[in-house]
């Protein structure tokens, strides 16, 4: 894998973040009382956690405060316990998360 290849995936990622931004605009009322914005959440969240993976290894060795091994964690649980999803676990990590990781991917690019 590339730097280039890394580029891609980072920018895919904060396309990710930026569109659960958008689809929640930091309302948890709005996250929770629609079905459809939840859909939204979860696919870009697995799509999200599925580029992180694909990461190589000294960009991920790179920046050690990012916890890789729990984002790759939370992408399993996305997919496989799909049945299971407790909504407020996705709103913390919305809420807590993501905006720390979306400034060091930024600082990454």
């Amino acid at each position: 894998m590339t730097f280039k290849d890394d580029g891609v995936y980072i920018e895919h990622m904060l396309a990710c973040i930026q569109r659960i931004k958008d689809y929640t605009q930091g309302n948890k009322a709005l996250f929770f009382d629609s079905t459809l914005v939840q859909d939204a959440v979860v696919r870009n969240l697995q799509t999200l956690t599925e580029s992180s993976q694909r990461l190589s290894e000294t960009c991920k060795n790179a920046h050690p405060a990012i916890p890789w091994r729990d984002i790759s964690g939370f992408r399993n649980i996305l997919v496989h316990d799909y049945l299971g999803l407790d909504l407020n676990v996705i709103w913390s990590v919305i809420e807590q998360e993501l905006p720390m990781l979306e400034k060091v991917l930024k600082q990454m690019q």
